[in-house]
């Protein structure tokens, strides 16, 4: 498959960007050229090819980039280090999101959650979604405070386009559901979406979430085996879909998650705070030793 990337647009100005926040050095906005989209490829391939389990193809390993054909029609939230030279690039890619909206899904023609759920009570869900994935930071910047500011470029990206509900596929580590029984479980009771939110995972893949049935369940326990990425999104007021998917591709089992902005809890209402204040709350947060979602 080819991974040719089309962007024709000139490079945007600070008032023009949907995100746009600077601290210490690190800066926060959208891809604006196939060269910046290419470096959150590469980044993909370091922490999903190289540090985890997922297999790629043979383009991917002779260009050292994790790609799919979702890319060209996505946005590509990139967070740069200056204080890293890289050739082309305000600095280098230390971490990157993929989101995309229902209007860039029309284009290619499907969410990529779609191709493990049936989200079609999500899509015909009144307002902007937002689809979010492909998240990964550079081994050297997994803090707090990183995850901390992709939080408050999530908030900015999220006022801009009036986002009313997000969702997007969440990973555990392993292919054996047998050994995520614990949290897999807590997931189903604790957080299964109201069923005008549920999304099911497809016939095909489907692996049931409940595999301690009738047995109690350690909530503690549960929780410190679940991915930060995933506690965030629950953080957030987040719910998950019925039954799970196992992706032998990148070697997880999946679930799907959907955030109704307007449920966002209120200890992380301030990433969603307009006029700037994503901003002021993502120095403060880099102050603290508080882990972000």
């Amino acid at each position: 498959m080819s991974n040719e990337l089309k962007h024709d647009a000139e490079p945007m100005t600070a008032s023009q960007r949907p995100v746009d926040t600077q601290l210490r050095g690190l800066w926060l906005r959208l891809a604006e050229t196939p060269e910046e989209i290419e470096a959150s490829q590469a980044l993909r391939y370091e922490v999903f090819c190289e540090e985890m389990s997922a297999q790629p193809s043979a383009e991917m390993r002779a260009t050292r980039r994790e790609f799919d054909a979702f890319d060209p029609f996505c946005d590509h939230l990139l967070m740069f280090d200056s204080n890293k030279p890289a050739a082309g690039l305000p600095g280098e890619v230390v971490a990157t999101y993929r989101v995309m909206r229902r209007p860039q899904a029309m284009r290619m023609g499907r969410f990529y959650t779609s191709t493990e759920y049936d989200i079609g009570q999500l899509v015909a869900y009144p307002g902007e979604i937002l689809e979010l994935g492909r998240s990964c930071v550079a081994r050297d910047y997994r803090r707090g405070a990183i995850m901390q500011l992709l939080w408050a470029g999530i908030a900015q990206y999220v006022f801009h386009y009036d986002i009313a509900l997000m969702l997007g596929c969440a990973s555990l580590p392993g292919t054996d559901p047998d050994a995520l029984a614990l949290p897999l479980t807590y997931l189903h009771r604790a957080h299964l979406a109201p069923p005008e939110l549920r999304a099911t995972a497809l016939p095909e893949l489907y692996v049931e979430m409940e595999r301690l049935s009738g047995q109690e369940i350690d909530e503690k326990a549960a929780l410190a085996e679940l991915p930060p990425l995933l506690k965030g999104y629950l953080r957030l007021g987040g719910f998950v879909g019925d039954g799970a998917v196992v992706d032998r591709e990148f070697g997880t089992t999946d679930v799907c998650v959907v955030v109704k902005t307007d449920l966002v809890t209120d200890k992380y209402y301030r990433h969603y705070a307009r006029s700037g204040q994503a901003q002021s709350n993502a120095e403060a947060g880099a102050q603290t030793s508080e882990s972000g979602p």
